[in-house]
C-alpha cells in the first residue's frame, strides 16, 4: 500500500505560535513525554529515517517542527514535555508556547499523544488529555516501544490503558506501536490519513 506520508518533508520550526505557517489547512500534532519516541514515531510513520531529529538526551526537541505532507495538510513535533534538563523558565516558556498553539491553531484536527508503553498515563499524559477533553480535539495514543516487553503484557498494557482513557477522554483511541520492528505502523498512518484528509494510497 502506498504510504500517503512519503512526500513529507521539514516545512519550518517555531518558537511561538506567530512563527507558524498560515494557520489554514488541517494539521496532526505529535506529543509525549520527553523520549517517547515522537520522532521516531514521526520517522517511520514517514518513511524517512533523517526527516524529524531523534536523539537519545530527553528534551532535544525545543521548537515546534512542522512538516509538509500536501499543500493543505501537515505534521507537527511539539516540544516533549516531562523531565526535560533545561531551566525551569525554558521550560516554562516552552510549556506557553505549546499551550497557546494547542488553544489557539484553528487547523489543529488531532493530537497523537505517544506514551513508553512501559510508563503509560503519567501526570503530564493525564494533563494533556483533560485538556483535549475539554478542547474537545480527538487523541489517539501510541503505545511506543511495544518491542520492548513480550506480546502477551503489551497486549495486557493496551487493555489496561484502555480502559483507563474510556473514563479520562471520550474521543480516543489507543494502539500499540514500536518504530523498530513496524507495529502497528499502519494503523496509525490510516488514523492521520483519516484527520487530514489524505487518499489512503
Amino acid at each position: 500500500m502506498k504510504n500517503p506520508f512519503a512526500a513529507a518533508q521539514f516545512l519550518t520550526s517555531a518558537a511561538r505560535l506567530g512563527q507558524a505557517p498560515a494557520d489554514a489547512g488541517r494539521e496532526a500534532a505529535f506529543a509525549g513525554r520527553s523520549n517517547a519516541g515522537k520522532s521516531s514515531a514521526l520517522n517511520a510513520i514517514a518513511g524517512h529515517k533523517g526527516l524529524a531529529r531523534t536523539s537519545k538526551t530527553p528534551g532535544r526537541t525545543q521548537l515546534i517542527n512542522f512538516f509538509r505532507v500536501t499543500d493543505d495538510a501537515r505534521l507537527v513535533d511539539l516540544p516533549g514535555y516531562g523531565y526535560a534538563k533545561v531551566p525551569p523558565e525554558v521550560k516554562a516558556q516552552w510549556e506557553r508556547h505549546l499551550t497557546a498553539y494547542l488553544k489557539h491553531r484553528e487547523s489543529l484536527v488531532g493530537l497523537v499523544l505517544l506514551m513508553d508503553v512501559r510508563h503509560p498515563l503519567t501526570d503530564f499524559d493525564r494533563q494533556m488529555l483533560a485538556w483535549c477533553r475539554d478542547a474537545a480535539l480527538e487523541v489517539h495514543v501510541l503505545l511506543t516501544k511495544a518491542d520492548k516487553l513480550k506480546r502477551g503484557a503489551a497486549q495486557n498494557t493496551l487493555l489496561k490503558v484502555r480502559r483507563d482513557l474510556a473514563g479520562l477522554h471520550p474521543q480516543v483511541s489507543v494502539q500499540l506501536f514500536s518504530a523498530l520492528d513496524g507495529t502497528g505502523l499502519d494503523a496509525a498512518r490510516a488514523q492521520l490519513a483519516a484527520w487530514l484528509e489524505l487518499e489512503p494510497g
